[in-house]
């Protein structure tokens, strides 16, 4: 473990200066205006975080095999009470079940501490929450935010979900049954965000989440800036641990991140099902900027959905791929209403299995008696100054019930050692200029 952590803040050191792009004019792909809060980099300062509460000045022992969890919320309560200020996880490992942070509080990590999470799920008790697309009680995650304004994390230490037993568990359960649910078997995320505004994560390591690592739900700006997000995916896998899911957000920027997970590293959500864009729970993303990242393995780099409904004014650029199974993926869900618009993917370099993917995504598919297919739509894509190294360059499929339109490609090396055609009949409107798959420029 600590050879992969050495590596990845390597990574990330070489992610901000591999190609020292120039975006002080740039815009959303829509034309629209960004704003200057997307320019804004400055990370916190403790000192600037108000009243500090060590958790070990306040009845936390040092005992890295002791649930921790009520003397841990104590302190939480107790800074919150008097006003708001910064709880300190100081050197060492303190064993916890969720924990739940109030207004006007935040969590800062000291470098050499870690905050780790039980492997018994009875110490995450079901609430009301957000998964998959969906409202419903669940298990809540080991740090969790409800309408917590001004919410950070920071610091140089370590979240750890120790998940291992989840991971053992849920392929168990799915040696048992292939078809079952992620839902199927209890497990925790590692952070929950629920309807919070100006939200910033910095700094910290975020590593064996139980599920999702990191989960927006209805927030409102929201950094996350130079995070170390880690799950195993070889011997023991950590399923469905995807590094960042975006549900309903607007305005999220997400730099110089380091994310290796056994899933997607960034995933845009917003719900599910036939009916799901009547449902007031559901929503859009909008205003997404991912730049200066390296990607280790995952299974996709940037995908929207698979429990999504409207993207729009969304962002990669200047990151470093390798060991991705997919550079920017594309959930048709043919059970559900989708439009995802003005993408731009840029300044890219590295190695995925597939560079665009867009295929209809047909895991847990239900109608739920609705007698026709919604139409979904992908329009005004572009990927543009990439060099990339791949087995298959265009993955899209031609399907009668998504509406493909304005895909545009500039400035691309490809190499592609096995699937290098491309349809055009599946986009109606695809523009290319200085697109080289293999040597030969396509037309």
């Amino acid at each position: 473990m600590k050879r992969l952590l050495t590596i990845a803040i390597c990574m990330i050191g070489i992610s901000h200066s591999a190609f020292s792009q120039n975006y002080k004019n740039d815009k959303f792909p829509d034309g629209s205006a960004i704003t200057p809060w997307f320019k804004d980099y400055t990370k916190l300062q403790l000192k600037d975080l108000g009243k500090q509460y060590v958790i070990t000045d306040f009845g936390v022992g040092k005992d890295s095999t002791r649930i921790q969890t009520k003397e841990i919320q104590k302190v939480i309560d107790k800074a919150a009470e008097n006003g708001g200020g910064v709880v300190v996880i100081p050197k060492g490992v303190y064993l916890s079940g969720a924990l739940f942070f109030k207004p006007k509080t935040s969590l800062y990590v000291s470098e050499g501490g870690t905050l780790k999470g039980s492997d018994d799920i009875s110490n995450y008790p079901i609430m009301p929450s957000r998964m998959e697309g969906q409202n419903l009680d669940y298990f809540p995650a080991l740090v969790n935010a409800y309408g917590v304004d001004n919410f950070s994390i920071s610091g140089k230490g370590t979240i750890n979900g120790n998940g291992y037993k989840y991971y053992e568990a849920f392929w168990q359960r799915r040696k048992e049954n292939p078809k079952c649910t992620n839902l199927e078997v209890s497990r925790p995320r590692l952070v929950f965000v629920w309807n919070s505004n100006n939200v910033q994560f910095q700094d910290v390591k975020l590593i064996n989440s139980g599920f999702w690592t990191n989960h927006f739900y209805k927030c409102y700006n929201v950094k996350l800036l130079d995070l170390y997000i880690f799950s195993p995916h070889e011997k023991i896998k950590g399923p469905s641990t995807d590094a960042i899911d975006v549900d309903i957000c607007t305005n999220v920027l997400v730099k110089g991140c380091y994310m290796s997970v056994n899933d997607d590293a960034i995933a845009l959500k917003g719900g599910k099902g036939p009916y799901a864009d009547k449902d007031p729970n559901n929503g859009g993303n909008a205003n997404i900027i991912i730049e200066d990242c390296t990607y280790g393995f995952c299974h996709s780099a940037l995908t929207n959905g698979s429990e999504s409904i409207h993207n729009r004014n969304v962002i990669m650029r200047n990151s470093t791929i390798e060991g991705a199974t997919r550079m920017l993926w594309l959930k048709m869900r043919p059970d559900t209403p989708q439009r995802y618009e003005y993408i731009r993917v840029e300044d890219i370099k590295g190695s995925a299995k597939n560079c665009l993917v867009v295929l209809a995504w047909k895991q847990f598919f239900d109608l739920k008696g609705r007698p026709d297919v919604p139409i979904s739509y992908g329009d005004h894509v572009t990927l543009k100054n990439i060099d990339i190294k791949c087995e298959t360059f265009f993955a899209v499929e031609k399907d009668p019930n998504v509406r493909l339109s304005n895909f545009a490609f500039e400035n691309l090396k490809i190499e592609a050692s096995k699937k290098t055609d491309f349809d055009k009949s599946v986009v109606n409107g695809v523009h290319f200029k200085n697109v080289i798959v293999n040597g030969s420029e396509l037309k």
